[in-house]
């Protein structure tokens, strides 16, 4: 017999709270919820003080109110959606600093690898380009070993130890001892190189959006040909770190 307190009726009662509660300035006590809600309040207590505890709800003065885990989650599944339009403007930015292509790619773990979610385009005639849509591998790509390196370590060591590291071109790095040596510089540095690895005389240089909670939600990507590309990296590091750190204020608060 399922746990009540996991059953979809108790989900449902969870949603009930958090409808309730929002509804109302200053909060609401126990008795009212378990009138509002038509449920006994020995099964209130038992959803509610988990709430409390992880910070969803406060409970002071003998009235619940919203906390501030709720309110953070609010802001990541708001920002979710507009992401790749707060993020466009720092591309912006980094077009025209660069004179190269910049991309924003977000992780698929299912797939297993990274997805470019939005683009502009260098308007130089030879250039970097790539289908919004378009996947990457982790391994090899710069905004996917950035997006593997922060990504949590059970999941990143169990990726690491099961994929298979198909050499995409003849500088494809397949080496499972280096390519860990490598995401642990990643974590270091901030930033991640792939040149010629994932696509035959193109090269990246990717680095972390973090969101409200300080994880890594998305990788901003410049691409360029390898030749320019290796010739501008000292400039282009130093630019994308500055352009990302702002891009990441945006929802850590950090000025801008």
């Amino acid at each position: 017999m399922a746990n009540e307190e996991n059953s979809p009726r108790s989900l449902t009662r969870v949603l009930g709270l958090f409808g309730a509660i929002a509804r109302t300035a200053d909060g609401m006590t126990l008795a009212r919820l378990s009138a509002e809600l038509e449920s006994p309040k020995s099964s209130l207590l038992t959803l509610l003080r988990p709430l409390v505890s992880k910070g969803y709800l406060t409970h002071e003065g003998g009235a619940y109110r919203l906390g501030p885990a709720i309110f953070r989650l609010a802001a990541d599944i708001l920002s979710t959606r507009s992401f790749p339009k707060l993020i466009r403007p720092f591309m912006q930015q980094l077009v025209e600093r660069s004179q190269e292509s910049v991309y924003l790619a977000v992780i698929d773990k299912e797939a297993r690898c990274v997805t470019y979610v939005e683009g502009i385009e260098s308007t130089q005639p030879v250039r970097y380009k790539a289908p919004l849509g378009s996947p990457r591998p982790l391994y090899c790509s710069a905004a996917g070993r950035l997006l593997l390196a922060y990504a949590d370590e059970d999941w990143r060591e169990r990726y690491v130890r099961t994929v298979q590291l198909k050499p995409m071109t003849e500088r494809t790095l397949t080496d499972r001892a280096a390519l860990r040596k490598e995401l642990e510089k990643i974590r270091k540095t901030g930033l991640a190189i792939s040149i010629g690895e994932a696509v035959p005389g193109a090269a990246g240089l990717a680095a972390p959006v973090f969101d409200t909670d300080g994880k890594a939600a998305a990788a901003l990507l410049i691409g360029a040909p390898v030749d320019r590309f290796e010739r501008e990296l000292p400039a282009l590091r130093k630019l994308m770190k500055e352009v990302a750190t702002q891009a990441s204020g945006i929802f850590l608060g950090a000025p801008t």
